[in-house]
């Protein structure tokens, strides 16, 4: 039975989970990142041609017979024009004092003494980028200080920020898309060396045991190990449960045997009615207990067996006809014939102990159950499948049983003072299992059991 294991999460998931988490994140920095040094860049290219602007002004002013003149170059203001018509603002100080543009635009605290300071601000309902300024001028043995305030509102930077916004979004969510897509290939290609794993043990037969060769990444090399040396320990225990299993075999019928050949032979000297019966019981006992005990061995070997078949090319007419031929003189005994028939040679690839050991039992059943003087039929054929039947001319199954025969110690109604362990057809049905087979259980319309092993 395979027992699915307890499933907690995907680690594909979690990876591509991380990865993905970790580009939206890089996406996210990388749109401030993009969006604050374009305002940055933009920002100084503002101020550059504010200050150029604000030092074209102080270039022009002069001092003519104790006077200031100023001759606002047109280049002065025309620098600043944008697509979006930003408004300019100016204002000129002399000697502290307003002299001309805009009363409204004061200078900033820390103006003059040849100060320029940039700051942002508010003039009359917008946002303004401002440039303080000044000189000073000496004339006549007369010295005066020049101040220049100089705003431009910042419409047309701020569509420029809104733009490369929109592009550093558009880099952001590319970026993101293509790191997800990769993150997929990346635990899709990362997986997949687990997958190989699991594949290679999938494929493997139940009798391969042996280690992992092939090379793995550094990270799986632990698992690969606990693998191997799993495999390591599994082979060593099915090897002494094999040992254990045919050691036991022999322990238990080998005594057995010998008590039933000593009570067979006290029951030939022993001449009280009630001393034979008493023996007879006992060695009916000892028969019962070496079967149920054989079977019981035969059982947990073909299980053992079951799990790692021994396939070997085979003749199931040989392996049958070689079966009849040790069963015969038990057959005799009980004044039965046995008779083998179907295809002269049957070529079949499987385990040879377990088919032997199925077709035995399926003949031993027929023998316990056939009357004296008739004859146990076996039949081996190729065509249309491979089958091995046993036919009697006993009382067939009990009808109504007939579905639960083949359940570990289950026996019939009409078993009842017949030695047997219920252990028979569950043999055989797990040999037909092991091979792919079945185990059909039928009553001739002429009278007696049927038994069809199909491989």
């Amino acid at each position: 039975m395979t027992v699915s294991p307890a499933v907690y999460g995907s680690l594909r998931n979690r990876l591509v989970l991380a990865l993905i988490s970790g580009a939206a994140l890089l996406a996210v920095l990388l749109f401030f990142a993009v969006r604050n040094y374009a305002a940055q860049v933009a920002q100084q290219g503002q101020d550059n041609i504010l200050g150029a602007s604000a030092a074209s002004i102080l270039d022009a002013a002069a001092l003519r017979d104790g006077q200031l003149e100023i001759d606002i170059p047109y280049a002065a203001f025309s620098m600043l024009a944008t697509p979006s018509d930003d408004r300019v603002f100016y204002a000129i100080y002399q000697d502290g004092a307003f002299i001309s543009g805009y009363d409204d635009l004061q200078l900033a605290q820390d103006a003059g003494d040849g100060n320029w300071t940039f700051g942002a601000g508010e003039l009359r309902g917008e946002r303004i980028r401002q440039v303080n300024a000044s000189r000073t001028l000496v004339g006549l043995g007369r010295q005066t200080e020049i101040e220049v305030a100089l705003a431009q509102t910042q419409d047309a930077l701020a569509e420029t920020l809104d733009q490369i916004s929109r592009n550093a979004a558009f880099l952001g969510i590319g970026f993101f898309v293509l790191t997800a897509a990769l993150s997929f290939w990346v635990t899709t290609a990362t997986i997949g060396q687990l997958n190989k794993l699991t594949t290679s043990v999938t494929r493997r037969g139940p009798q391969d045991l042996s280690p992992f060769r092939k090379p793995v990444p550094k990270e799986m090399a632990p698992l690969v190990s606990s693998l191997n040396s799993l495999m390591g320990r599994l082979d060593q225990s099915l090897s002494q449960s094999e040992d254990f299993i045919a050691e036991a075999a022999h322990r238990v019928r080998t005594p057995l045997a010998t008590v039933r050949s000593y009570a067979e032979a006290t029951l030939q000297r022993v001449e009280r009615k009630e001393n034979r019966e008493a023996l007879r019981a006992m060695v009916r006992a000892i028969d019962e207990s070496s079967r149920a005990a054989g079977q019981l061995l035969d059982h947990a070997m073909i299980t053992f067996r079951a799990d790692h078949l021994e396939r070997e090319d085979l003749d199931l007419v040989a392996l049958t006809h070689e079966l009849v031929q040790r069963l015969t003189p038990i057959a005799e005994m009980k004044d039965l014939s046995l008779s083998l028939t179907g295809d002269a040679s049957v070529q079949y690839s499987g385990d040879p102990i377990l088919l032997q050991n199925a077709v035995r039992n399926m003949v031993d059943n027929a023998l316990k159950y056939a009357p004296p003087d008739s004859t146990v039929e076996i039949n081996v054929t190729a065509t249309p499948q491979i089958q091995i039947s046993v036919k009697d001319s006993g009382p067939g199954f009990p009808p109504d049983e007939i579905d639960t025969l083949t359940r570990r110690f289950e026996r019939g109604q009409n078993a009842t003072g017949t030695i047997g362990s219920g252990l028979g057809l569950t043999i055989v049905q797990d040999v037909a299992t092991a091979h792919g087979g079945t185990l059909v259980l039928t009553n001739q319309s002429e009278g007696g059991a049927c038994v069809i092993l199909s491989l």
